[in-house]
């Protein structure tokens, strides 16, 4: 990129960035993710870097933005309110640590860390022991009055505890700086009192303590549940505290919440290791979060360090791989999936997100990419949490030069030539019909031995591909007639991954019902489905022979999937293939009665678990003769409540009065 480039890319940058800043520090609105405008804020310093001729006055890498609202006194404060930089990984904070000892070379800091807040920052005022003041942010020089608000909190002490060790703090000015915070808990209930009131929810925790400390009758504020959770300690004598750590520990002893997972560390080693532990532990805090806070230990040193732009040299905000991020559309093509679907994904430019690099997103449908308005060249919001396959979130049509291009869906398969076509009128996919697409039949049989399916180590998609392009199968079936010999001719085989591989697919002649109902991939039938026509009819020839009425006895079987049942097996050519199945001695068992300490009992889950997943968990309660069910019903016994919990199943299960329980419970339920 040239200057020429740079300096349009930048002004388009700034223009969006200063829009997300007004709209969330001002108005508390949303117009996209914190961790996608971190993204554009990490895009605009690296450009700045590269291109320090460009910086302007006004950038937002030189400013804390965010102006007061009318309707609250504003109020300068009294020391400025800094932002913190961001890093990213351990390259950026080591770069960190070598700009600090050039400004000091004669220094070896400690470093004090502590697990970063997401709320609304605030300031309290404290005079002789006793609260006199709150003050927000606003723009770092000057913020709203909110004390009325604020004293409605019942964390905000209204005077601070004597202590012998700490008198002076009751002697003067005391300034205690900190968040406003929801815990994801509270949030959780006060969606489900409002879900129940028939009120429209609440988007996330951050901008509802924000809209609370904002309203100008302090009885809303009282009705939310806020919490302040203290990150400084000021005083107009800066020798009252000689290390961050001592301003915790004052902190605490005078009545104020700060926070316990904070930690004094040697250097860089240490800090990472932190960082990964908290990594993994985060969500399991009360509270979210997005990464931490790094501070020189040394107060004296840290003020000696000074102020560049908007942030303090000597603290920076390490943030954790985040689940959104911005990059470029390069191009979209079509993928054909197992049933033909058509789907539009958007190959990008490769962005870190969520601990991995993303390069491809889905777009769903057609109708999907035109009410986004996604086009190849833009600049788009990417989404990635955990597995989940990655989603483009939106366009950030500001940025847009022109040369932008629309998507043109196509009208043959890319992959056999065959018209695309959609089966009914309404329907938003269109899709290949050709049973024998080179796609659908590749997709098919990496779906059969896929992990949920009939869990078929070695058989992914490289080696899928790698014998259908060999001709030495062209449906699911073949697979079970490959033998070592087969595979030693071909470049991703050796004697041994051969052996092994054909070891897993005769080890796979006889798998449970529900798996092998799963993996023939009839279209609707998800995995609890599978399980639930497993159950019922048990035996896969009773399946197969079940009249449309026989089939909507079972429960969560609709019209659309009993028709799609009927529609697979009528099928001439999946006839076939059972029949080649049977003639390899390859059939699923029948299901027999299980008997155990679970027997009757049904189970549901919602949010994340730590020691196993989902599927796990419900192949483990049905091996004790327990039902695992996908939602809450009128007949669930108990909804194991997981981390990081939607609203829906906790509110439904409420409501029907359904026994919750944790993770440790579901353990101990199961006998680990």
């Amino acid at each position: 990129m040239n200057k020429s480039q740079a300096a349009a890319r930048l002004e388009k940058l700034r223009e969006l960035i200063d829009d997300y800043r007004y709209h969330y520090a001002v108005l508390d609105q949303s117009i996209m993710s914190e961790a996608a405008a971190d993204s554009l804020k990490h895009e605009l310093t690296q450009l700045e870097t590269q291109f320090p001729e460009l910086i302007t006055p006004d950038s937002p890498s030189q400013r804390v933005a965010g102006k007061p609202l009318p309707g609250f006194q504003e109020v300068k404060h009294s020391q400025r309110m800094l932002s913190l930089n961001d890093v990213f990984d351990r390259a950026e904070a080591e770069a960190w640590i070598k700009r600090l000892q050039k400004l000091a070379p004669e220094a070896r800091p400690e470093f004090f860390i502590d697990v970063k807040l997401d709320g609304l920052a605030c300031a309290l005022w404290y005079q002789d022991g006793v609260f006199i003041r709150a003050v927000t942010r606003g723009d770092g020089f000057v913020g709203e009055d909110v004390t009325a608000n604020i004293m409605t909190i019942n964390s905000v002490p209204l005077r601070l505890r004597f202590s012998k060790k700490y008198e002076q703090f009751l002697k003067g000015r005391t300034e205690i700086r900190g968040e406003i915070i929801i815990h994801k808990a509270d949030f959780e209930k006060l969606n489900e009192s409002r879900a129940a009131e028939g009120k429209a929810l609440y988007a996330n925790p951050r901008n509802t303590a924000a809209g609370s400390i904002r309203q100008l009758d302090p009885k809303q504020a009282a009705a939310r549940p806020l919490r302040f959770r203290a990150w400084d300690l000021l005083r107009d004598n800066a020798a009252d505290i000689s290390t961050n750590a001592d301003a915790y520990a004052a902190l605490r002893t005078l009545g104020v919440n700060a926070g316990n997972q904070s930690r004094v560390l040697k250097d860089l080693d240490a800090i990472m290791r932190f960082a990964d532990e908290w990594e993994e532990k985060r969500q399991q805090l009360p509270f979210n979060t997005d990464g931490l806070v790094i501070k020189v230990n040394d107060r004296e040193l840290f003020n000696r360090l000074g102020v560049a732009g908007k942030a303090p040299r000597g603290a920076v905000a390490y943030k954790y791989a985040a689940e959104q991020a911005t990059t470029k559309v390069k191009d979209i093509f079509i993928s054909i999936g197992r049933t033909g679907s058509a789907t539009p994904v958007a190959i990008l430019e490769p962005v870190l997100i969520a601990g991995s690099t993303v390069q491809m997103a889905t777009l769903h449908n057609e109708s999907e990419v035109a009410r986004k308005d996604i086009r190849v060249g833009d600049t788009v919001i990417v989404h990635k949490a955990g597995d989940i396959i990655p989603e483009i979130i939106e366009p950030l049509i500001k940025l847009r030069d022109g040369s932008e291009k629309r998507f043109v869906m196509p009208v043959t398969c890319p992959e056999c030539g065959t018209d695309l076509v959609k089966l009914k009128a309404d329907e938003a996919v269109w899709r290949c019909p050709n049973e024998q697409c080179p796609s659908r039949v590749s997709k098919r049989i990496q779906h059969f031995a896929s992990k949920v399916a009939l869990d078929i180590e070695g058989l992914g998609e490289k080696n899928v591909i790698a014998l259908l392009d060999a001709g030495l199968i062209k449906e699911t079936s073949d697979i079970y007639r490959l033998k070592k010999t087969d595979l030693l001719g071909l470049e991703r085989f050796a004697e041994v991954s051969a052996a092994k591989l054909v070891a897993a697919i005769q080890a796979k002649k006889t798998p449970p019902l529900h798996r092998f109902i799963y993996g023939l991939g009839i279209r609707h039938v998800g995995t609890q489905t599978a399980v639930d026509l497993a159950n019922h009819f048990r035996r896969l020839d009773t399946l197969g022979s079940a009249s449309f009425n026989e089939l909507r006895t079972v429960d969560g079987v609709g019209d659309t999937v009993a028709e799609s049942i009927l529609f697979w097996f009528e099928s001439e050519e999946n006839q076939k293939i059972l029949a080649e199945f049977r003639q390899q001695d390859v059939w699923p068992q029948e299901v027999r009665v299980v008997s155990g300490a679970l027997s009757g009992q049904k189970f549901a889950v919602t949010g994340s678990l730590q020691s196993m997943s989902r599927e796990q968990a419900a192949e483990k309660i049905r091996a004790q003769g327990g039902t695992f069910q996908s939602s809450v019903g009128k007949d669930t016994d108990y909804l194991v409540v997981g981390a990081n919990v939607g609203a829906s199943k906790l509110t439904k299960a409420n409501k029907l009065g359904t026994n919750q329980i944790d993770e440790d419970s579901l353990l101990k339920v199961l006998g680990e």
